[in-house]
């Protein structure tokens, strides 16, 4: 029979709905009432996936502020604390023994210094002997000096300032476009979820009403047995007409049984985008009629396509700008970078030797001289990566504007479709109709109803694919043009 056809119908349409995207919700109700708009704002809110992409819009905002705080002053300190375990530091100046200075040395270093300084006499060098050579003469009979190496303990404090670096203003450029494009991708996938859930709406509406056609006809196709039965009983019909309306019953009986397991399994999926458990109760206030009426398809192939509102779009508009930056970022190696610094050193404990100043400060420039041909590589690169970005910004927009001639052309093709399915739909009707009346009568035999009620079963299934073609057709045209 024909009529099962309606079953590989929507079996095939929930294969063609594609990506369902998972969300966990966080409320404990065990019933949930919503029209199309509130199932969209519900997973808007509860979806998962879009969970990690507001995640990554914060993280971009993180690595902006370090990208900013690269640029800023930097302050570090440090204790230190040492410990020499006492240690004497020798500083040998003479034989490094005891002098025991005989009669004849001393004569001989009085001798060294009168003649060096002619006219001194012994007093002088008594009175004036520190700095003297006689003095020098005798310190270098001296055993040696020591000096004790104490603990010691110091804080200091670095304070340092990036003065001028070309790289450091192009990166902070690069970061907020990195910032802009990862909030650009949140609305992407947010447009992605409205599309997701509003085709899973859409389909949970077209299983319903094909459910309650399949059920009409089923109780139809009962009550014409059980006439056939009675008819057959007084001799005005045949065994075989039994069987033929039993077997169609039959067969809608668990044409209509799949069709219930594939409506639950909608809902589940339904379910599943709007995050929440599959044990709450989903209740669907919009009706497929008025839905249909609202889609307004007409204003819509009259409204002009403006590619700066498509997402995409944007997100490769902004991929190129990023790329641009990273041009400049590449020239930019050929500047110098000015730095500068002030170092605090608090001596807290130190020791009887001590040369480290307590303040100190300064300036760094570091200047790209030479790199045999390092820099201008990756400056051409760089620009090869920004020709081709602005090449795929280009692919992108003849792409769209053939997709939005595309998608108005399958709008309205559907919608002609539907117009036809539609008629179609009243004249099997009207076929059936009379097919049944003259069934009752003696006057068609069993075959031919049978027949009729397949055609008309086709003819519904046609009409409400061709109302679900019209719907998916607007959904994608409203979701290039960003107005879900």
């Amino acid at each position: 029979m024909k009529n099962r056809k309606i079953i590989t119908l929507f079996t095939l349409l929930l294969a063609m709905m594609g990506l369902f995207t998972p969300g966990i919700s966080q409320q404990p109700a065990e019933n949930l009432v919503l029209n199309l708009q509130g199932a969209v704002d519900h997973a808007i809110s509860y979806n998962k996936s879009l969970l990690n992409a507001r995640l990554e819009v914060e993280r971009s905002r993180k690595s902006l502020w370090e990208s900013i705080a690269q640029g800023l002053p930097q302050v570090d300190g440090t204790v230190d604390y040492m410990t020499y375990f006492n240690y004497e530091m020798e500083f040998n100046f003479g034989m490094g023994e005891t002098p025991a200075f005989t009669p004849e040395e001393m004569l001989e270093a009085w001798n060294q210094t009168s003649a060096a300084f002619p006219g001194v006499t012994q007093q002088d060098i008594y009175n004036y002997s520190a700095g003297t050579y006689y003095e020098g003469v005798l310190q270098s009979m001296l055993p040696p000096s020591t000096i004790l190496l104490s603990d010691q303990s110091t804080a200091k404090l670095r304070v340092s300032q990036l003065i001028f670096s070309g790289q450091y203003i192009v990166g902070i450029q690069t970061a907020k476009l990195a910032q802009q494009i990862s909030e650009q991708n949140l609305e992407f996938n947010e447009l992605n979820i409205k599309e997701s859930v509003i085709g899973s709406y859409y389909l949970v509406l077209i299983t319903e009403e094909s459910l309650e056609i399949l059920k009409q006809n089923l109780d139809n196709l009962e009550e014409t047995l059980d006439q056939t039965r009675i008819m057959f009983n007084t001799g005005m019909a045949e065994q075989t007409d039994v069987d033929q309306i039993h077997i169609t019953v039959n067969q809608l009986a668990n044409a209509t049984t799949a069709l219930e397991r594939n409506l639950e399994l909608n809902y589940n999926i339904l379910r599943f985008q709007l995050g929440i458990e599959t044990n709450v109760d989903l209740q669907l206030t919009d009706n497929l009629e008025s839905l249909f009426t609202n889609l307004q398809v007409e204003t819509a192939l009259a409204i002009p396509f403006s590619i700066e509102n498509n997402v995409t779009y944007q997100i490769m508009q902004t991929q190129e700008e990023i790329n641009k930056k990273l041009l400049n970022l590449e020239q930019w190696n050929y500047a110098p970078t000015i730095a500068g610094f002030y170092n605090y050193n608090a001596k807290i404990k130190t020791t009887n030797f001590d040369m480290n100043p307590n303040h100190l400060a300064g300036l760094s420039m570091a200047v790209p001289i030479f790199s045999s041909g390092l820099r201008k590589a990756r400056v051409d690169q760089a620009k090869i990566d920004y020709n081709m970005a602005q090449i795929n910004r280009d692919i992108m927009e003849d792409q769209l504007t053939l997709q939005e001639k595309q998608f108005k052309y399958n709008l309205q093709s559907s919608l002609e479709n539907y117009f036809t399915q539609e008629e179609n739909v009243e004249v099997a009707q009207r076929v059936y109709d009379s097919y049944r009346r003259k069934f009752e009568q003696g006057m068609a035999s069993s075959l031919d109803l049978t027949q009729a009620n397949s055609n008309y079963l086709d003819a519904e299934s046609n009409y409400l694919t061709a109302i679900l073609e019209v719907m998916n057709a607007k959904l994608q045209l409203d979701k290039l043009m960003n107005n879900l």
